[in-house]
């Protein structure tokens, strides 16, 4: 258990450290929400920015703000230090990766003229993996743990979606609107890869047909969005 924790902790520092530079260093008028300091960042995902690859990934380093570094913080290590209690390191860090690089590329083609930052896709996926496992094995749990894993999970998601949609569509103008594709893109990756990457802890993962399924749909989706993004971006 204790290793787990420190696994997750040694992830979270390169975000916290990213955070307080951008806070500290960079002038910033508050550390409620940054931004300038974040918007000119080599890390943040920008659509005017899409031929530097890296950003679809590195925007998970840069954080808009204190609640959102500290909602993600939480709700990565929530989900990780169990995940990782039971799963591989690796695994729980395929499907976060997964989930990250899924919601870049979903902002991209759904919201293409807005930037990107934070590890909302990231801990989506966790939470897609997370909801499938318990479905999968919900026969194995007794009843009233399995429904109320299920029960808070659900509700999480959707308070989360709840208030991304609010930010997406009402927040005003000159706000930091929140990307909603991010968010759904990334609990599908968690719902397909993670699915298959947790539900057979036990097995080794390239002898599982499942496992193969889930990296081709992942794969056609990739080369789709950067289709898109080459082709048939408003951004372009």
């Amino acid at each position: 258990m204790f290793r787990s924790i420190i696994r997750c902790l040694k992830f979270q520092r390169a975000k916290l450290a990213v955070f307080i530079y951008y806070a500290v260093w960079k002038p910033q008028k508050q550390w409620i929400t940054l931004d300038t300091g974040i918007l000119d960042s080599p890390f943040t995902y920008r659509p005017d920015k899409r031929k530097e690859a890296w950003r679809f990934l590195s925007y998970m380093l840069v954080h808009a703000g204190v609640q959102h570094i500290v909602g993600n913080l939480f709700m990565q290590l929530v989900l990780g230090i169990p995940l990782e209690m039971v799963h591989k390191g690796l695994r729980v860090g395929l499907v976060y990766l997964a989930g990250v690089i899924a919601g870049s590329l979903a902002s991209s083609i759904f919201d293409p003229l807005k930037s990107l930052v934070g590890a909302s896709g990231g801990v989506y996926a966790l939470m897609g993996g997370y909801f499938m496992n318990v479905l999968v094995n919900f026969r194995e749990m007794i009843p009233a743990f399995g429904i109320v894993r299920l029960l808070i999970i659900t509700l999480i998601i959707t308070s989360d979606m709840g208030f991304a949609l609010y930010r997406r569509f009402f927040v005003p103008e000159n706000g930091s609107p929140v990307s909603f594709a991010a968010h759904i893109a990334g609990g599908f990756a968690g719902m397909s890869i993670g699915y298959t990457v947790f539900s057979c802890f036990d097995k080794a993962l390239l002898k599982d047909p499942r496992f193969w399924i889930a990296i081709a749909a992942y794969l056609a989706f990739i080369l789709f969005a950067v289709f898109f993004n080459i082709f048939l971006s408003p951004a372009n």
